[in-house]
């Protein structure tokens, strides 16, 4: 996949889990130590090769108190528990996909690069964005090395 790209994104079921975290470092032990294994009690299943993200529900970038809905891909809606809640998410018939390459405390800087390549192309950002999770703390030691997509719906 080139830096930017144009997909679309499938109807798919999602266990979620909101919180507010002290910052964006700790989205790697929410998952492991929360989120995994509340799911594995629950019974998740998850289709292979697996989808996860995050959305963000502040309205513009902070550093600290950051406001993370946590999605995870699963087969097939469960009951809901304390922590987890399924649902059903649409289809995204158009989405700016853009490769971040490090750090989750750099997310601001891809940000700021892919909604000026939105403006630069002519489209328009809708719906909420979301920040899709391939490589980080879970297998790959060296932060530099971890790979996201920022995941934009447009027109």
């Amino acid at each position: 996949m080139e830096k930017f790209s144009i997909q679309s994104l499938p109807e798919i079921i999602v266990a979620s889990h909101r919180e507010v975290l002290p910052d964006y470092a700790a989205i790697g032990s929410m998952c492991v130590e929360i989120i995994a294994r509340e799911m594995q009690r629950l019974g998740c299943k998850c289709p292979p090769p697996g989808y996860c993200f995050t959305v963000e529900h502040d309205r513009e970038y902070k550093p600290t108190d950051v406001d993370i809905e946590y999605c995870e891909q699963v087969e097939e809606m469960g009951e809901d528990s304390a922590i987890i809640q399924f649902k059903r998410l649409p289809a995204v018939p158009r989405a700016l996909c853009m490769k971040h390459v490090g750090p989750y405390e750099k997310f601001y800087e891809s940000y700021i690069e892919a909604f000026r390549y939105i403006e630069e192309h002519g489209y328009k950002p809708i719906g909420q964005h979301r920040t899709c999770y391939v490589d980080g703390v879970w297998n790959q030691e060296d932060p530099e090395k971890w790979l996201s997509i920022i995941q934009i719906p447009i027109e």
